[in-house]
């Protein structure tokens, strides 16, 4: 699907703007790496730009250029409230409703700035503006550097960007292990290779930087936490806070964990559950043409892609839990007929 007013976006950047840029709760690579991305494309472009993120992002991310720019909401509510204020325009990077902004999105509702949303998932919400939104991209970093070429500014992209769009892609695709069955995205991974890049680097930066507890507790979580069940194709693991706090979580400690699950032979979904904030964070992942999108949007407000897909429950972890076990037997034909 793809609805995009880029028309109408270049002609409202063609005169400087006071941009903010946002992206969802709990930002995961993708949302970091084109949110830094596009503040310094922007940047080059002559706009003051800022950046927003509703709480803090995982600490292995740190590294790429900009990462001491970025607002976090939750511990400095009073200058993102400035630059909401202060804006021209808003734009809505890896999400495409601005309830994803949690205790942030109040504020940015009630501004009177254009709001703009650049994503790729699935059924954006009527909020905006103008869109730019293909869902079939595998990134919203890839996104992003579509939107740069698009405006004719592909010598913008210096190695700075380049790193921060191969972050997005990279970690939005698993390392190339899904959403990135089309030629296009490695033709933009050739482009920014070309921009000095050094993948084998960054990889490194990104997924070998594991202290001694997140190692532990992804052990534990296998060990002691994962539940298959055959009948039904699936796998989960379910994790409390108390969970965390035994192997001192921090941010991005669980990233990846439910593809764990999701790898073992004969499992079709797969689904993670993390206690934080009086909140039982979901991850889902499926195989083939199962969607997980449908599961996360119609029995948890969630929502995603196909084959990844999230959502927040307010439930207990019991009963979160339980909720999703009972839904399994609805999907058993589903689940034991994935393309493979």
């Amino acid at each position: 699907m793809e609805d995009t007013d880029f028309s109408k976006i270049q002609e409202l950047l063609a005169s400087p703007q006071t941009i903010l840029l946002t992206t969802h709760t709990n930002p995961d690579g993708d949302a970091i790496g084109s949110s830094l991305a596009f503040y310094r494309y922007l940047m080059l472009k002559g706009h003051s730009v800022s950046m927003m993120v509703p709480d803090p992002f995982p600490s292995f991310l740190a590294w790429l250029t900009d990462t001491g720019k970025i607002a976090v909401f939750s511990q400095q509510k009073e200058q993102v409230l400035q630059a909401i204020s202060a804006a021209t325009v808003i734009f809505s990077l890896d999400y495409n409703d601005l309830n994803r902004l949690n205790d942030a999105a109040g504020p940015v509702m009630a501004s009177s700035a254009i709001k703009v949303v650049l994503d790729h998932h699935l059924y954006p919400a009527e909020q905006y503006d103008f869109k730019f939104s293909v869902t079939k991209t595998s990134s919203t970093a890839e996104l992003v550097f579509d939107f740069i070429h698009a405006m004719g500014d592909e010598e913008l992209i210096d190695k700075a960007i380049a790193e921060s769009l191969y972050t997005g892609i990279v970690t939005d695709t698993g390392s190339f292990s899904y959403s990135c069955n089309y030629v296009k995205t490695y033709e933009v991974i050739a482009a920014l290779f070309r921009r000095g890049i050094d993948g084998e680097h960054i990889h490194r930066l990104i997924y070998d930087t594991y202290s001694e507890h997140r190692l532990r507790l992804l052990g534990y979580s296998l060990s002691d936490k994962l539940v298959v069940l055959p009948e039904y194709h699936t796998a989960y693991i379910w994790l409390t806070s108390e969970d965390l706090d035994r192997f001192h979580y921090r941010i991005g400690d669980t990233e990846g964990v439910v593809n764990y699950a999701l790898s073992i032979e004969g499992i079709n979904m797969a689904a993670l559950f993390s206690e934080r904030d009086n909140s039982i964070r979901i991850s889902f992942r499926s195989k083939g043409n199962f969607s997980v999108e449908r599961i996360a949007k119609d029995h948890f407000d969630g929502g995603g892609h196909a084959n990844a897909s999230g959502a927040t429950s307010y439930l207990s972890m019991e009963e979160t839990v339980n909720r999703f076990r009972n839904l399994l037997p609805h999907y058993r034909d589903a689940l034991s007929t994935v393309y493979k």
